[in-house]
């Protein structure tokens, strides 16, 4: 692979109703709320990261985008190159970027219409955001539905350069770019959709703080808390206002050595969705929710 990517910057989604859902994001979620124009709303974690999530005013529940570290603009302008070369569809050029923080990127659809950022140069925080109950950091993963497993995860791997972390079963497979499990994951689905985004908090008592201070919002888990299996990460998700699941989580593996890594594939079933053995499976309302609506993809 001749260019590098490397974490999520962030995560952009449509929203049927921007502003209650963006009064949950900075009241009660726990991130703070750096830009609003007339049609979306950016955030911010306690990372420098300029934001890692971003709500856009849409019809219908769907992805905006995704962002990806680049290391430098010469590595986006590589990237462009071997983009193109293996056919893949450009929707942006590398140029300045037109969003919060700025830096020179460049945006392509993948094999299910995602529309993927690869940017450099972004400006970042210098200060801590406002204290709040609690304080995510960054998003640690997003997990797709895709009709196509197999078409999906060679794209990743074998155009962009992901690894393979982990398999559940031949119902979801875990891709990381960097050190960390994995920040993305595609599960079998009827058809394309946001299955939920994850955000990283400190450890179990931020979680555990999490749940108490949504509890006083109003809104109960509906998975969780728990440990997962693949990941081995700790858990607790929620639906927001609009109906995305929502996720903190903490305490991810970290792959120290690729050569070394192995993949596992972890049977499906109560012992690997909760290792702890405390949260029930995911309840078929759940599954609805997670499965979503088809989207049709950025260009609409």
């Amino acid at each position: 692979m001749a260019f590098d990517i490397a974490q999520v910057r962030h995560v952009g989604l449509f929203s049927p109703s921007l502003q209650e859902h963006a009064r949950f994001y900075s009241d009660v979620w726990g991130l703070e709320q750096v830009v609003e124009d007339d049609d979306a709303v950016f955030f911010r974690g306690t990372s420098p990261e300029y934001f890692l999530l971003s709500l856009h005013q849409g019809r219908a529940k769907g992805l905006h985008h995704i962002a990806y570290a680049m290391p430098d603009d010469a590595a986006v302008r590589c990237a462009a190159v071997e983009l193109k070369n293996a056919g893949v569809r450009l929707i942006e050029e590398p140029h300045s970027l037109n969003e919060p923080g700025g830096g020179y990127g460049l945006r392509f659809l993948d094999l299910d219409g995602r529309c993927i950022e690869l940017s450099s140069g972004v400006s970042g925080h210098h200060n801590e955001p406002h204290p709040k109950n609690v304080s995510p950091r960054s998003v640690c993963h997003i997990v797709l539905n895709t009709p196509d497993i197999d078409r999906i995860t060679k794209f990743y791997t074998r155009v962009l350069g992901f690894r393979i972390s982990d398999w559940s079963g031949q119902q979801m497979v875990f891709l990381r770019t960097d050190s960390k499990h994995h920040n993305i994951s595609f599960n079998v689905a009827p058809h394309a959709s946001v299955n939920h985004v994850a955000y990283l908090v400190s450890g179990i008592d931020q979680i555990m703080m999490g749940i108490s201070n949504l509890r006083k919002h109003g809104f109960q888990p509906v998975w969780g808390p728990g440990r997962h299996g693949p990941g081995n990460n700790i858990f607790c998700y929620y639906e927001d206002p609009v109906g995305y699941i929502t996720e903190y989580t903490s305490d991810i593996d970290y792959v120290t050595d690729d050569a070394k890594h192995q993949p596992k594939v972890w049977p499906r079933g109560p012992e690997s969705m909760d290792r702890w053995g405390v949260a029930a499976p995911p309840t078929p309302e759940l599954r609805r929710a997670m499965t979503g609506e088809p989207d049709n993809g950025w260009v609409r």
